[in-house]
């Protein structure tokens, strides 16, 4: 019963199989996993970054993926402009999206962390500022962190998770994979 923490780089799909449009040629899963059998638990949207769990497993699948379990995930948020407190106050409180209020976040501004860079870079514009948040939420909505930052006036401009429950991406370089005890 493998559980493999996965630090997905950007650009690269949460799946073993591109069903795109006929021709493309986006990066999988299983350009860097050659383990049989395993499947993702929760998803990472192709530009997002970081920790990718994946499981034989289909009761630690559901686990770690389904909302019902709140298991925590960290995400590092780079975002445009200086997040203030009001900011930080409506993220800490639920934000109302279009698919109704999230669950209240763990929400900080932080220094800029030691990252891999990310390629392509980040766009860089001298008259935008922008800044670090850590993020943690307990539910999974699709493209649930940018759309809250959205919400609260700050786009987000990379987004990389940093941990799952109790599991991180510390030691692992973009493209890496490791074996972990599943709880």
């Amino acid at each position: 019963m493998p559980l493999i923490l996965f630090n997905k780089p950007f650009n690269v799909l949460s799946q073993f199989t591109d069903k795109g449009s006929e021709g493309s040629a986006r990066a999988t899963l299983s350009d860097f996993i050659a383990v049989p059998g395993v499947y993702p638990a929760g998803r990472l949207d192709r530009d997002s970054e970081g920790l990718l769990l994946l499981t034989d497993d289909g009761r630690l699948q559901a686990r770690i993926a389904d909302p019902r379990f709140k298991l925590p995930k960290t995400y590092l948020v780079q975002v445009e402009g200086e997040v203030g407190e009001a900011a930080l106050a409506a993220l800490r409180a639920g934000v109302r999206l279009n698919d109704g209020l999230t669950r209240p976040a763990q929400a900080e501004a932080i220094e800029p962390p030691d990252l891999w860079p990310r390629d392509p870079p980040v766009r860089f514009r001298k008259t935008v500022p922008d800044c670090w948040l850590q993020l943690t939420i307990t539910e999974g909505r699709n493209r649930q962190v940018r759309r809250m930052t959205a919400a609260v006036g700050h786009p987000a401009l990379r987004l990389v998770r940093w941990s799952v429950g109790d599991w991180t991406l510390d030691g692992l370089a973009p493209g890496e994979w490791r074996e972990a005890n599943p709880p």
